[in-house]
């Protein structure tokens, strides 16, 4: 099956190993994990816990969204613009320049068609009414971050660079990327785009890797900094909390935007996810920002709720925290602190109904599921 993708081989696989980051058969987290910071005491999610929709975890309505394609029309006032369009898929302008984060336009987090997690809400606009970008970032190889049916679209369909994490460029080659428009980073590195103002480096997150039954930590995982001119932001994509977020404040900050995952959290899963509550521990050990939760709002892969990141988030922030909290689709810019809405108090709170699907193109578990997950 082309969505497993393929396996680092050659020099690709050479550099691999020579990472300081590489043990033996693969990549591993450097850094201890926190005591306390996974609950041992709390089993892992079954496969049938998995596969239910029970306890709100999916919403009762479409959820509200916006075609930001006018806002895109227009210049950004200060610089900097975001606009989330679902799970950890950002648009970042940048001193005029466009920056598109993990997108995912499929329909499955999953390397299957009919199995495996199914977004409830789909993208705010079609892949191909999307505006030329200047790179795209990919943070790890699990199914909800790097989408074979969107990566194989896009090479059809652009010349978009790709920067990314050691190993993960195999994949990309294999779906139809050329070789030349890849460039795999290890952590602390950089590369600068051609004839753009942009850099994007990989930072340290703690995190695992794998999209089959035989290749976990096949790949590396990153954060990423993207910076501009004038502007600097950090992408989580996936981690558990790292006291390392200091030093990649004292290497790489200050940031004007910070984006951190909130959503697919669980006890037992705190040291490869932030949930709400630890991402403003991570805001804070990265010197603050304004802060775009990212990773919700679009799949069901945990057990809570599936508002429960935003309602946390918004309960547990202090008055000093910039919280952008658009709705999907609507363009932001940090420099307006505008209050928070809480829209997604607005959407039903049933079981789930039919919404939209997005259009076809296109899961991951921890640990002891068939397939990788967060």
């Amino acid at each position: 099956m082309n969505s497993f993708g393929k396996r680092a081989q050659g020099a690709r696989l050479e550099r691999m190993m020579a990472s300081p980051r590489w043990a033996g058969l693969g990549f591993r987290n450097m850094h201890p994990v926190a005591p306390g910071l996974r609950d041992l005491t709390v089993p892992r999610p079954t496969l049938r816990e998995f596969l239910s929709n029970g306890n709100r975890r999916v919403p009762g309505a479409p959820l509200p969204s916006v075609d930001p394609r006018e806002a895109w029309g227009r210049p950004s006032a200060s610089g900097l613009r975001a606009t989330w369009l679902g799970h950890s898929t950002v648009l970042l302008e940048m001193d005029g320049h466009r920056v598109l984060t993990d997108p995912v336009w499929g329909t499955r987090a999953s390397p299957f068609r009919l199995l495996g997690p199914k977004r409830f809400q789909p993208v705010p606009l079609r892949l191909r009414e999307m505006p030329e970008v200047d790179v795209v970032v990919i943070s790890h190889d699990h199914y909800d971050h790097l989408d074979y049916p969107t990566i194989h679209a896009l090479a059809r369909r652009s010349n978009v660079p790709f920067v990314t994490s050691l190993g993960v460029g195999a994949h990309l080659q294999a779906w139809g990327i050329a070789p030349e428009r890849i460039t795999e980073l290890d952590w602390w590195e950089t590369h600068r785009v051609p004839g753009t103002g942009l850099s994007v480096t990989a930072a340290p997150s703690q995190h695992f890797s794998g999209r089959g039954f035989k290749d976990r930590n096949a790949t590396l995982w990153s954060s990423m900094i993207l910076r501009s001119e004038r502007h600097a932001v950090f992408f989580s994509g996936d981690t558990g909390l790292t006291s390392e977020y200091a030093l990649i404040r004292e290497r790489l900050g200050p940031f004007d935007l910070v984006m951190l995952e909130v959503g697919a959290f669980h006890p037992a899963w705190g040291d490869i996810h932030l949930g709400p509550e630890n991402a403003l521990k991570a805001h804070q050990l990265l010197g603050g920002g304004a802060f775009l939760p990212v990773h919700w709002g679009t799949f069901s892969l945990a057990m809570h709720a599936w508002d429960q990141p935003a309602e946390t988030l918004l309960q547990l922030a202090s008055p000093r925290e910039l919280l952008l909290m658009p709705r999907l689709g609507e363009a932001v810019e940090p420099a307006e602190q505008r209050a928070v809405q809480p829209w997604w108090r607005a959407v039903g709170a049933g079981r789930g109904v039919p919404v939209p699907e997005a259009e076809p193109h296109g899961v991951r578990t921890p640990g002891d599921l068939p397939w990788p997950m967060d």
